[in-house]
């Protein structure tokens, strides 16, 4: 009787185990990203503070810690209102979307060499792909409002993304002509062996900077975040909304610039490598790396919104489609007469 109770409970724990080992990853991907995105607002409000010689949240908790916490509780409290015009699924939906679409990406981002939840030869593909659909989240917003402040926040927000999305494609194209791969690991790879061999410090650096530059316009972030510029249209494409709805958006967007930040790191700063291939450098973790590059990266976000002045969304229009496009079209030119010409 009991030869027959294990042999069943090892015959269960085979079938579950191709379920067990993805849900795991998953958990370890999911569960810290989702505090460091708590975090993440604290630190925002902690650098800029800093910045302006203030204290910033020092109350709640030793050095303001349990602030995000005492947030989420309070938004969690509050009542959610839905405008009586509103198409209410869409509203309802729409905040969800963008928030699920910032986690998706991190499905196929290498955090170390062996650990990935889905190791895709075109990973890099997946990743633009879920970065551009992140404008569907706000445009149901503003639509669903049915408020024509969250309607022009949607509109400009719409033609924000699409503008530098192009950008970040040709960007994306002169890494994948350099590196011969859509492999995230890949890209990870063809950059070890030290700092000088980054794509940040090599022949891509502009594309460096036009990338980290359109990351801002993409997650509407300052000096980028016209669609909720307070002075014209009082929120934006979030006005309508309250308690736990907002609170997604509020979320998704920080989630968004830690999926960005991945990105840039993958992308040009190389990944989960060291900075110098001898000890004691190669003895630090790997995601250790990967964590250190990402939350520079997020540094550098929140320093800009501390320290640059909103454009004018003529200004934002002019950068994505007169200085960007042009320079990512003729970097792609000169990458691939180098690839063809001296790389082979």
């Amino acid at each position: 009787m009991s030869d027959n109770l294990m042999n069943n409970i090892n015959e269960i724990i085979t079938f579950l185990m191709p379920l067990l080992i993805p849900l795991g990853k998953i958990l370890l991907v999911v569960v810290p990203l989702l505090v460091c995105v708590a975090m993440l607002t604290l630190v925002e409000r902690k650098v800029i503070a800093a910045m302006q010689l203030r204290k910033g949240p020092n109350v709640v908790g030793f050095w303001g810690l349990l602030q995000p916490f005492a947030d989420g509780l309070k938004l969690f409290l509050k009542e959610t209102i839905i405008p009586s015009q509103s198409s209410r699924v869409i509203f309802l939906i729409a905040p969800m979307v963008t928030f699920m679409l910032a986690l998706l990406g991190w499905a196929v981002i290498p955090l170390a060499p062996e650990f990935v939840i889905a190791d895709i030869n075109v990973g890099i593909l997946y990743l633009f792909a879920i970065s551009s659909l992140g404008v569907y989240g706000i445009i149901m917003a503003g639509w669903a409002s049915n408020s024509k402040y969250a309607f022009l926040g949607a509109i400009r927000s719409s033609a924000q993304m699409v503008s530098y999305e192009v950008s970040i494609g040709f960007v994306i194209v002169t890494v994948l002509l350099l590196v011969g791969s859509l492999n995230l690991n890949d890209i990870v790879k063809a950059q070890s062996g030290g700092i000088q061999n980054w794509h940040a410090f090599g022949m891509l650096f502009p594309m460096f900077v036009v990338f980290f530059i359109s990351a801002l316009a993409e997650t509407n972030r300052h000096p980028f975040d016209l669609p909720e510029a307070e002075a014209e249209l009082v929120a934006g494409y979030n006005v309508e909304y309250s308690s736990m709805s907002f609170a997604l958006f509020f979320l998704g967007e920080y989630a968004n610039m830690i999926l960005m930040s991945g990105m840039t790191t993958i992308l040009f700063l190389g990944g989960w490598q060291p900075v110098a291939d001898f000890a004691p450098f190669t003895l630090v973790p790997p995601v250790i790396w990967f964590a250190l590059k990402v939350a520079f990266c997020l540094f550098v976000f929140i320093w800009a919104r501390a320290t640059l002045p909103r454009y004018r969304y003529d200004q934002l229009m002019r950068l994505g489609w007169k200085i960007f496009l042009p320079l990512s079209l003729i970097w792609v030119v000169l990458v691939s007469s180098y690839v063809v010409f001296w790389k082979a």
